[in-house]
C-alpha cells in the first residue's frame, strides 16, 4: 500500500489487536478506534514497546458523530489509510421470543450500524485515493443460522451481504479499492464478555436479567469452555494480511463449518426446509473438534 496507514476498530483486544501487531510489524502505522479506554491505552502501550506507531481513539461504533470524529482525526493526525478494518463486534442472543429488544438494539447497532458508519466515512477517502483495502468482520454467523443467536445472526449476514455488494460495486467502476469479508469460526476472544463494553442506554434491566434463569448461564460456562480452547487471533491475523495482500474476499479460519455451509445452499437450491442436526453447543464442539484433528 501507498498509504501504509491500518485503521482497526474494536483494535483494543480479540482479533482487532491481533491486526494492530500484524500490521504495526509489516511497517504500518496503526489507528486504533475502541470504545474501552483501560484496554486502548494498554494495547497502544504494549505496541509501543515493539516500536510500533500506534495512535489511539475513544470510538463508539455505533454513534454516528463518533465515527465521523475517528475519521477526521485520523486523516488530521495520521493521514489516509490503506487499510480500514471494520472489526468492532459484541454478541448476545438466546432465544428468539425470549430476546430482550435492548439485546436487539445493542448487537445491530455495534455490529450492523458500526460497519453502515465506517464504510460512509471511509469510503470515499479510499475511492479518492483510487487505493485501500476494507476488511469487514462477518463471521461464520453470516453464512449459518445457529438456533440461540438470532441478532449475532442477523447481524453478520447483514455486514457479508454490504460487503459483497460493496465488493461488485466497485469491480463496476473498476476501482482499485479492495473488499474482504472475514468469515472466522470460533477463535479466542472476549466476545463473551462483550457486555462489559455495553452502553448504558442498551443495557437490560439486572430483573429481567435474573429471569433468564441458571439454564443460560449453565450454558455460557459450557461455550466459554470451548472458546478456551479455540483458535488464537494472531492466527486469524495472518489469514487476514495474507488475503488482503491477494485481494482476496472470503476468508475463512477453519473449513469445520464448511460441510454445514454447503448442506444449507444445497436445500436452499432444492427449495427444501432448513435442516441443522443437534444444537448450538454440539455445533461448536464440533467445530473445535475437527480443527483440532
Amino acid at each position: 500500500m501507498k498509504n501504509n496507514i491500518a485503521v482497526i476498530t474494536g483494535g483494543a483486544s480479540g482479533i482487532g489487536k491481533s491486526l494492530c501487531y500484524r500490521y504495526g510489524r509489516a511497517g504500518y502505522k496503526i489507528c486504533i478506534g475502541d470504545i474501552e479506554e483501560p484496554a486502548l491505552a494498554k494495547t497502544v502501550a504494549e505496541l509501543a514497546k515493539e516500536e510500533i506507531s500506534a495512535y489511539s481513539y475513544t470510538l463508539d461504533v455505533s454513534s454516528s458523530s463518533s465515527m465521523e470524529n475517528f475519521t477526521q482525526s485520523v486523516l488530521e493526525d495520521v493521514g489516509t489509510p490503506g487499510i480500514v478494518c471494520l472489526n468492532a463486534g459484541v454478541g448476545a442472543g438466546g432465544p428468539i421470543d425470549t430476546t430482550e429488544i435492548k439485546d436487539w438494539e445493542w448487537v445491530l447497532a455495534v455490529n450492523l450500524w458500526g460497519v453502515i458508519f465506517g464504510v460512509r466515512n471511509f469510503l470515499p477517502i479510499l475511492k479518492e485515493a483510487n487505493e485501500g483495502h476494507i476488511v469487514f468482520t462477518s463471521s461464520i454467523a453470516g453464512h449459518l443460522s445457529y438456533p440461540g443467536m438470532g441478532p449475532y445472526n442477523a447481524s453478520k449476514h447483514a455486514v457479508l451481504t454490504i460487503a459483497e455488494t460493496l465488493y461488485f460495486e466497485l469491480e463496476q467502476i473498476n476501482s482499485d479499492v479492495g473488499v474482504s469479508a472475514l468469515c472466522p469460526g470460533l477463535v479466542r476472544t472476549g466476545i463473551l464478555e462483550s457486555d462489559r463494553n455495553r452502553q448504558e442506554k442498551y443495557r437490560v434491566p439486572a430483573l429481567q436479567q435474573d429471569e433468564q434463569g441458571e439454564q443460560g448461564e449453565d450454558r455460557k460456562e459450557l461455550i466459554q469452555e470451548i472458546y478456551a480452547n479455540s483458535l488464537s487471533p494472531d492466527v486469524v491475523a495472518d489469514l487476514v494480511f495474507d488475503a488482503v495482500e491477494a485481494k482476496k474476499f472470503y476468508i475463512f479460519t477453519d473449513n469445520a463449518h464448511h460441510d454445514h455451509m454447503r448442506i444449507r445452499h444445497q436445500r436452499i437450491e432444492s427449495g427444501n426446509n432448513p435442516s441443522l442436526d443437534g444444537d448450538l453447543i454440539d455445533h461448536i464442539a464440533a467445530g473445535v473438534n475437527e480443527r483440532e484433528k
